[in-house]
């Protein structure tokens, strides 16, 4: 049986028309986003998964000052909550939140989706951003990611904040398997707004987003897409179970 995964960091909704249209079109049966928030809209997760008509878990808890957000002044002292989360057009049958370091409350949920007589577990993340350069933060973020992991039907998907020469995508790559094997495409960034180190639109240059999964799996058609709903580009496979 073959499924579709996708993985999407929506930079807390700034364009949620356009993701949600997205995500409808693409019709994944697990959806793994990051950067999902509530605030005056309401539960993001919860619009986004009303108007799929999927079942989902979340992970709110990090703060994050809007400033960085394109609608808001760049002088408003304001934050918002933001996190992580699955959605999944399968049962989900059972769910976890896990705080990966105590310093800045990026939030991983873990979702085990029940597929035929198969249990999908499935892992949201989003490590820290530190502009492209090593850190120690990240180094202890994934290795205690790589703990949590069962060792079968596993795939974790996400913003690792990290590019692929990097200790952390080198400490993954030793236990699972990065389904990207032909080529590197970059993910980030769509907008410049994304991060001052950007000097204009459609300056795609890094890649930051990833979907890796236990070696048992098979795995195939990996893919980029282009979109403008968000300043991360959505990344999908297909998996068989």
């Amino acid at each position: 049986m073959k499924v579709k995964i996708l993985s999407w960091n929506i930079w807390c909704g700034t364009y949620l028309d356009e993701v949600t249209e997205f995500l409808k079109n693409a019709n994944a049966d697990i959806i793994a986003l990051q950067e999902v928030v509530e605030d005056e809209r309401g539960n993001l997760v919860e619009i986004i998964a009303k108007e799929l008509g999927y079942k989902y878990v979340h992970a709110i808890g990090m703060n994050m000052p809007v400033r960085f957000l394109p609608k808001y002044e760049k002088d408003d002292k304001r934050t918002i909550k933001f996190g992580t989360a699955i959605l999944s057009k399968y049962k989900i049958v059972d769910s976890k939140i896990h705080e990966l370091v105590d310093e800045n409350k990026r939030l991983v949920v873990e979702a085990d989706i029940k597929i035929g007589n198969e249990i999908l577990h499935i892992f949201s993340i989003h490590l820290k951003h530190t502009h492209q350069k090593p850190s120690e933060i990240q180094d202890v973020e994934t290795e205690n990611l790589l703990k949590l992991l069962p060792e079968k039907n596993t795939i974790v998907m996400g913003d690792f904040n990290a590019l692929p020469e990097s200790s952390v995508i080198q400490k993954v790559n030793q236990v699972l398997q990065n389904i990207e094997t032909n080529s590197i495409t970059p993910t980030w960034s769509v907008y410049k707004e994304g991060c001052t180190c950007l000097t204009k639109d459609g300056e795609i240059k890094y890649k930051l987003d990833y979907i890796f999964t236990s070696k048992d799996m098979t795995v195939d058609l990996f893919k980029v897409h282009e979109s403008k709903g968000s300043d991360h580009l959505p990344i999908s496979a297909i998996i068989e179970i």
